[in-house]
């Protein structure tokens, strides 16, 4: 596929997904737990970060188990990520941020990417090499809404995945921004519930997401 054609699919990723929880596994079991959890929520994506030991045996097993599930491979740093993601069936990848030579392992690589970016000048290069869907990071530290509106208008043609800072209380508003398919977040699946397994606080938490992602589509 050509890097138009695999923009094209991670905007529809991203727009299918509208919150994408960002979540770091102990194990596969805790993976497991955490996708079902948000399944039942309503939310059917994530990005599950590859900082852990557990990060792509968790992530193989979930596109094996759980077929309803979209998954990203997140903190994605060089060439090794990229395969080995590809290799567990990782259906996009993303990275927090995108040197050129991950810039350029991206463009060949074979499912979509979302690279992350922090500058107009990071964005503008990535958009060189044919992105147009990357992930502002870390969203609320380089100036969160006033960034997204600032970029809207020199660069009309970004589309922004915010992730970093962003809670349930103002999640709606970084939806509402015309240069926003998705947002991510990891306030469903804070650490001290993963730890005591409190599986029905995620659902829960999740559900409320979900809410959230629909009323921002009822007023675009």
């Amino acid at each position: 596929m050509t890097i138009e054609a695999l923009q094209n699919r991670a905007e529809q990723l991203l727009r299918d997904a509208g919150i994408l929880p960002v979540i770091t596994v102990d194990s596969v079991d805790q993976g497991r737990r955490i996708a079902e959890a948000l399944l039942e929520g309503g939310l059917t994506s994530l990005e599950l970060t590859l900082r852990t030991p557990a990060a792509l045996d968790a992530l193989a097993a979930l596109k094996k188990e759980l077929p309803g599930i979209v998954i990203g491979a997140g903190t994605v740093l060089d060439e090794t990520h990229i395969r080995q993601s590809i290799d567990a069936g990782a259906d996009f990848l993303v990275t927090p941020g995108t040197p050129p030579a991950l810039a350029e392992a991206l463009v060949l690589a074979s499912i979509p990417a979302v690279p992350g970016g922090a500058t107009p000048t990071e964005f503008l290069r990535l958009m060189s090499l044919g992105f147009r869907c990357c992930k502002l990071f870390p969203a609320t530290a380089v100036g969160g809404l006033s960034m997204l509106k600032g970029l809207a208008g020199p660069l009309a043609a970004l589309k922004l995945c915010p992730t970093g800072g962003i809670t349930e209380a103002n999640a709606g508003e970084f939806l509402a921004q015309p240069n926003v398919p998705c947002i991510g977040g990891s306030w469903m699946v804070p650490k001290e519930w993963l730890a005591a397994g409190e599986w029905t606080k995620v659902r829960e938490s999740a559900t409320k997401a979900a809410a959230i992602i629909a009323q921002a589509r009822a007023l675009h």
